[in-house]
C-alpha cells in the first residue's frame, strides 16, 4: 500500500500499518517467551523494513503489554500494581513491601532497573498519580491474538491496519498536523497524552478508532523510549498515529494543499540539504 502523505513528506523511514490479526505472519521478529524487551525497539525496526508481532506472551514488558492491547499487564510487575506506582513516581526504597520484592528481583535484572526500582523514574510526582495514571488508561484487550507491526508499502489489498505509525522529523510532524486540520471540522484533531512510546502508537490510537470524531495522536514523547531507540532512529524522530479511516481522509488531502506550496517545498528542501 503506497501513501501519498509519505512521498509528500519525503520520508526516509516507513510508515507503520499497525494489524490485528489471528494469523501470525512469517518471519516477522518476535520476542522470546518471558523475555524482557521494549516494544519500540520492534517498531524502529519495522520503520526500517521488516516485520514484527507480538501475542499475550510476547510482548516485551509491562508497559508493552498494555500498550499492544493485551489488558492490565501493569498487575504482573514486580509487586504489582502497587510497587510499580512507586517505580514509575518516588521510589520504592522508602518501605517495607518494596524494599523486600527489590532484594527478590536484585538477582535477575539489570543494574540499571534495580536503580530505578528503588529510587524511581520520577516521571510522575507520587504514587498517587501514578494510579491516576493507570486508572485513566484506555486499556483493553483487542479481539485477535497477535499484534503486527508491519512496513505500510508491504500491506496487502485483504489487511485492514487498525492504525498508521508515521515516524517523522519535527518538519514532517508540523507538516501532519496542518494536515490532520486541513479539511476537518474543528482545530484539535491531534492530540498529545502523557504515556509510554508503545502506548501512544497503541492504545491511545486504537480508542481514536472508535471514536465519532477521530483524531491523530503524536508520541515518543516518552524520554525512556527516546534512549531505547536512539541508537536505531537518531535523536530526532517523533510519531503521529492515525486511525486507518482518518489516515485515507488525510491522504485524499494532498493536492491542491500546503504541501504543494512553497513555504513546505522550502523547509523539506532546506532539511534534505542537511542531511547529506
Amino acid at each position: 500500500m503506497d501513501s501519498r502523505i509519505a512521498k509528500s513528506l519525503k520520508m526516509e523511514l516507513n510508515p507503520v500499518a499497525i494489524i490485528w490479526s489471528d494469523k501470525k505472519p512469517e518471519n516477522a521478529l518476535q520476542f522470546k517467551e518471558g523475555k524482557w524487551g521494549c516494544v519500540m525497539w520492534m517498531f524502529a525496526s519495522a520503520a526500517k523494513g521488516k516485520v514484527a508481532v507480538f501475542d499475550r506472551n510476547t510482548y516485551g514488558c509491562w508497559g508493552g503489554g498494555v500498550g499492544l492491547g493485551f489488558g492490565n499487564k501493569y498487575l504482573d510487575f514486580p509487586g504489582g500494581l502497587e510497587c510499580f506506582s512507586y517505580f514509575l513516581s518516588n521510589g520504592n526504597k522508602e518501605w517495607d513491601k518494596g524494599k523486600n520484592v527489590a532484594e527478590q528481583i536484585k538477582s535477575y535484572i539489570t543494574k540499571e532497573f534495580y536503580d530505578d526500582f528503588l529510587e524511581g523514574e520520577r516521571y510522575l510526582k507520587s504514587p498517587e498519580r501514578v494510579m491516576k495514571f493507570v486508572e485513566q488508561l484506555p486499556m483493553m484487550e483487542i479481539p485477535a491474538k497477535y499484534v503486527i507491526f508491519k512496513p505500510l508499502k508491504d500491506v496487502n489489498p485483504d489487511e485492514e491496519p487498525v492504525v498508521i505509525v508515521f515516524p517523522v522529523n519535527p518538519h514532517q510532524l508540523s507538516a501532519l498536523v496542518v494536515l490532520a486540520n486541513y479539511e476537518r471540522e474543528g482545530f484539535e484533531n491531534v492530540i498529545i497524552p502523557w504515556g509510554a512510546g508503545c502506548q501512544t502508537i497503541g492504545i491511545y490510537a486504537y480508542r481514536e478508532t472508535a471514536s465519532e470524531k477521530q483524531r491523530a495522536v503524536v508520541g515518543l514523547t516518552d524520554l525512556s523510549a527516546r534512549k531505547a531507540i536512539k541508537k536505531q532512529l537518531g535523536d530526532y524522530i517523533f510519531t503521529f498515529t492515525v486511525p486507518f479511516k482518518m489516515f485515507l481522509q488525510m491522504e485524499e488531502n494532498i493536492e491542491g494543499s500546503f504541501l504543494e506550496r512553497h513555504v513546505w517545498l522550502s523547509l523539506i528542501k532546506a532539511y534534505e540539504s542537511e542531511s547529506v
